[in-house]
């Protein structure tokens, strides 16, 4: 799983029939302290995300498994939001 900040959402008027209905994200990936990190992405949204809230994410082939058409087109899928972080120093 990898974290990401939500920083927009995609419309589209025209779609994979098996992604009729589904709300898809922009995200910026981010590390643990929550600084941008790679490249933005677009992910299908299962967990009802908003604009600005931190979330986790699946890409691959495990990010069909949390939507429910069983063959969609879906390389990234958000599957949970963040409430908080705690970074434990081991030192």
């Amino acid at each position: 799983m990898n974290l990401a900040r939500v920083i927009g959402t995609i419309w589209a008027t025209q779609k994979d029939q098996n992604l009729v209905g589904a709300k898809m994200q922009i995200l910026q990936p981010v590390d643990h302290n929550e600084n941008a990190v790679g490249s933005t992405i677009v992910a299908v949204d299962t967990a009802g995300a908003g604009p600005g809230e931190m979330v986790y994410y699946v890409t691959a082939r495990e990010a069909v498994i949390p939507y429910p058409a069983e063959m969609a087109c879906i390389d990234a899928a958000i599957v949970g939001i963040v409430d908080w972080v705690d970074i434990y120093d081991n030192n």
